[in-house]
This record gives C-alpha cells, sequence and structure tokens, in this order.
C-alpha cells in the first residue's frame, strides 16, 4: 500500500469508526498530536472533543464519503451526513428536526497549520 493509500484509508476510519460508530478511541491513531481544533485544543483529544459534541447533539448522526481524493500527505473528501437533533449542540436544545449537511474538507495528515494565512498558502500550494 502506497503512503497516500494509506493517508486515503486513515480518513475513512476517522469517519467510519469516530464519527459513525463514536470509537474515538481511534482517534490516538489517526490525528496527530499538532492538530489544532477550532477552539485552539490540540491533539487527538481535541479532535474527539468535537466529534463526541456532534454526536451528543445528533446521536444517529451518519457521514457517507461521496469521494476521496489524495496526493502526497494531503487528503480532500467530500461528505454528506444526516441525523437527528436529539440532543443539545453547541448550547441548542434538542429540536427533534431531521438534518443533513455536505461539505468538502481538506486536511494535511500530520502538522495542520495554525493560522488561516499559514493553511491558505498550504491549500493553494
Amino acid at each position: 500500500m502506497t503512503q497516500t493509500d494509506a493517508n486515503k484509508q486513515a480518513v475513512r476510519r476517522i469517519y467510519d469508526e469516530a464519527v459513525n460508530a463514536g470509537r474515538t478511541a481511534v482517534l490516538a491513531d489517526l490525528i496527530a498530536p499538532e492538530f489544532t481544533g477550532p477552539d485552539g485544543a490540540r491533539g487527538p483529544a481535541a479532535f474527539g472533543a468535537n466529534v463526541d459534541a456532534l454526536r451528543a447533539g445528533f446521536p444517529d448522526i451518519r457521514f457517507t464519503i461521496e469521494d476521496v481524493v489524495a496526493e502526497g500527505d494531503r487528503v480532500a473528501v467530500r461528505w454528506t451526513w444526516k441525523g437527528t437533533h436529539t440532543g443539545s449542540f453547541r448550547g441548542f436544545a434538542p429540536s427533534g428536526k431531521a438534518v443533513h449537511d455536505s461539505g468538502l474538507v481538506l486536511q494535511q495528515i500530520g502538522v495542520i497549520p495554525t493560522d488561516m494565512a499559514a493553511l491558505r498558502a498550504t491549500i493553494r500550494g
């Protein structure tokens, strides 16, 4: 297996095992200690806290990976997710509504820049 294939597999595991199945312990093997979350927290535990918050608000959440494209140490993911807002999420009381979303995530495997200028420069390559 090439490193690029291994990176794609790691990203799929994040969504399948950590998010969809709620097994955030696998993040210790998949998320770099240098990962910095939106609140400045770092490492696999910080990533896991975001997964836990999402799963608390949408306990039946299910991500579907539509596309995974990789080159070198960069992986782009196009996904959709569905879930029901039956738990508190970011301070919002449960609404009971079914929701869905789609998006595209580009994440460098390993080191993620902590400031947006560096992130933009990394993405533009």
